[in-house]
Parts: C-alpha cells; structure tokens; sequence
C-alpha cells in the first residue's frame, strides 16, 4: 500500500477530510471522506471496510486516489448505467402505440387495456427485444407512462333517476 510522504502533516490531512464532510451534501463522496479519515486516525483498511460496509480492496482504491490526487481524486466520476434496450426511436413509437391505439388494435385478442407484461409481450413481437417486467416498468416511467385502471361509464345512465335515488336513499339513511 502506497503510503503518505513524511513531510506531509496528517493533522493537516484530518482537519482538511473534516471540513470537506462537513461541506458535502453527497453521501457516498462522504463515505469515502470517512474512510480516509478512517486511515489517517490508524485504522487498518479490514477494519475501515468493517465499519463502512465496503470491500476492502474499495477502501484500498479511496486511500491510493487520495493519496495519489487529494480530495480531487475522490470525487465520483459519472456513472452511466447500463445501455438502454429500447433506442429512442423505437421509444417514441412505443409511446404513441400505447397512447393511441388499445393491445386490441394491435394483435393482442380480447385485450381492452395495456399491462406492463401486454407491453412487454409487444417489444419483444414487434422489435425481438427481450425484457424483464422491471425493466419495463422502469422504461415506462421514464417515458412518463403509467397504468391506471379503466372506469366503467354507463353511457345510457339517466340524470333524474340519479337525483331522485340520492334523495331517497338520503331520507333512507335518516329513518335508519
């Protein structure tokens, strides 16, 4: 393990880890503030992966790229996930199939509403791509889709019939 220089004050060090924790709102860039403060104090990096729940080779890495950049070479890079399945192009059209026409219209028998399996049942027919039911639902909330259950409207329901049961059923509550 690579260590620090003799000339280097790690009183200096401590103060300077303190006050960059106490200055982030960023909990893991915490985390690893901690377990360099950790090291300064003289804890061993077993010890230090213990205490923050981390791989010792982890705590290995923060120590060598504070070391190596200070607290430069802890701050997190960007991290971009894994590749999406669905290209935006075949996002869109997605979109607007769901949107507009109902599993019914689109091959799908006795279907009235769109489920996440319909939709994943959809991708994998119409783009051979296959995805796990999560992974459709996160995509359909990143596409602002979200299921709701169909109501029921009676098309030929009667206004004064309504208003008259209310009322009755009013007076009904009452003697009751």
């Amino acid at each position: 393990m690579k260590r620090f220089d003799k000339d280097v004050d790690i009183d200096e060090k401590i103060i300077e880890l303190k006050l960059a924790m106490k200055n982030t709102n960023n909990i893991r860039l915490y985390k690893r503030y901690s377990v360099v403060l950790k090291h300064l104090q003289g804890f061993k990096n077993k010890d230090i992966a213990q205490m923050e729940c981390l791989e010792k080779h982890t705590v290995g890495i923060y120590i060598k790229n504070y070391i190596d950049n200070g607290l430069k070479g802890l701050e997190m890079k960007y991290s971009p996930g894994k590749k999406r399945k669905l290209s935006k192009e075949q996002e869109v059209e997605l979109v607007d199939i769901i949107t507009t026409h109902t599993p019914e219209e689109v091959g799908f028998k006795n279907r009235c509403n769109w489920t996440i399996a319909l939709v994943q049942e959809y991708i994998h027919k119409k783009f051979n791509i296959d995805m796990c039911h999560s992974a459709v639902y996160v995509a359909m909330n990143r596409l602002n889709l979200s299921y709701t259950r169909p109501t029921y409207v009676l098309a030929k329901s009667d206004k004064e019939k309504q208003e008259k049961f209310k009322q009755d059923f009013e007076v009904l509550k009452k003697i009751l």
